[in-house]
């Protein structure tokens, strides 16, 4: 019977192998070739077929979302009208580990003639693309994963981890923050995090009011209602005057088992509840609601009592 595991072992071991023998592999031509892309006014095109286009497309959208804009543009499309897309002063990235890929091959002429640096990323530092384009960095590995020494698997994976060191080497360089990364992601958690203000995020209607004198029952109810785990205790709706959190509610049961129904909010409310300016940053009042180990904060803008902003 076959041993999966050990299988499993010997690809990482390989795949690790070819990922570290790339260091060995680095000359001028990395540094010249990061230095051509900061100093150029254009975008990166990555360009592959096969698996080498996939790796393509991976290498393209990191570069996108760190800072430098990019795009993956296929080798055959280009050819039938979609070099429409490339300007002069773009430079392109083309992957072929062979570095014999016709459909890249045919490209260079016109990239030439149209002003473009280009970039090989190849394992064959004699092929015609190693040759013909403006630098060369070499992806070569001394074995495939792949028993058979076809599929393309160490040799990918080394690709993309030389896709990863331009990315991370123009990030560096542009002193790319968290900040940055925020404003390209603002879908993901840390652009909501960075970016978004806390009205941007608080729920703002069917708030949970209650009075110091509202009855424990009514407390419970309304809590119910509002789905929102706490009550907010205040006279004017503009001054919070404590808060009622699921919490609260279990303490006060426990201390008070058969007097609990005879309670007011004021008498199990924690006082002076801990607020959040409307206009604040949701990082801020993330990491507040992380200093003070609670789950929610009651919104406040020059009006009074505008929301609830949770985790």
């Amino acid at each position: 019977m076959l041993d999966y595991t050990a299988i499993a072992r010997d690809v990482f071991t390989i795949e690790a192998a070819a990922v570290a023998g790339l260091t060995d592999r680095l000359d001028y031509q990395f540094t010249a070739a990061i230095e051509a892309i900061l100093t150029s006014h254009g975008r990166v095109i990555v360009c592959g077929i096969g698996k080498s286009g996939i790796i393509g497309k991976k290498i393209a959208a990191t570069l996108a979302s760190t800072g430098t804009p990019a795009f993956f543009m296929h080798p055959a499309e280009a050819y039938h009208g979609d070099l429409g897309m490339v300007e002069s002063h773009d430079i392109l990235i083309a992957i072929s580990y062979s570095g014999e890929a016709e459909e890249l091959l045919r490209l260079l002429p016109f990239l030439r003639d149209n002003g473009n640096s280009t970039i090989a990323l190849t394992g064959n530092h004699r092929s015609t693309l190693a040759q013909q384009v403006t630098y060369s960095l070499s992806v070569c590995v001394e074995q495939e994963a792949c028993p058979l020494q076809l599929a393309p698997t160490a040799s990918t994976t080394a690709t993309l981890a030389m896709g990863d060191a331009i990315a991370v080497a123009l990030m560096r360089a542009r002193n790319f923050q968290p900040h940055h990364f925020a404003r390209l992601h603002p879908g993901g958690a840390l652009g909501r995090r960075l970016l978004a203000l806390v009205r941007d995020e608080m729920r703002q209607h069917e708030l949970p009011f209650v009075l110091p004198t509202t009855c424990a029952e009514a407390v419970v109810n309304c809590i119910t209602h509002a789905r929102l785990g706490l009550a907010i205790v205040t006279i004017d709706r503009i001054n919070p005057l404590g808060i009622i959190t699921d919490g609260d509610l279990r303490r006060a049961v426990q201390c008070n088992r058969e007097q609990f129904f005879s309670l007011t909010a004021g008498n199990m409310m924690t006082p002076n509840p801990i607020v959040i300016g409307a206009d604040s940053r949701m990082n801020v009042a993330i990491e507040l609601m992380a200093a003070r180990r609670i789950t929610a904060l009651i919104v406040v803008d020059d009006s009074g009592i505008v929301g609830v902003v949770q985790k």
